[in-house]
């Protein structure tokens, strides 16, 4: 069995620049907003509202139909992690 994304509504944001691209993603993970992240490419869940801010900071956002599989969080991956030396 194999499971796939359906297609969504997702802005994407395309830069050759790496320091506008992490910027984008720092104020968007500033707001808990999943992204997935690839090589010169951010991708979210349309939002006018971020799609918006993101063009003030001088980025082009494009919208786009497209499976939106998002980079897991940090404490979600922590958590399927078991540390047999540390104990709460």
């Amino acid at each position: 069995m194999r499971i796939q994304s359906a297609p969504e509504l997702v802005s994407i944001v395309l830069c050759g620049d790496a320091h506008k691209l992490v910027v984008a993603c720092y104020h968007l993970g500033n707001r808990h907003v999943p992204l997935q992240i690839e090589p010169g490419r951010v991708a979210y869940l349309h939002d006018h509202v971020l799609d918006e801010m993101l063009i003030g900071l001088g980025l082009i956002v494009g919208r786009e139909q497209a499976p939106f599989e998002p980079v897991s969080g940090a404490y979600e991956t922590a958590s399927h992690h078991s540390h047999p030396h540390h104990s709460h």
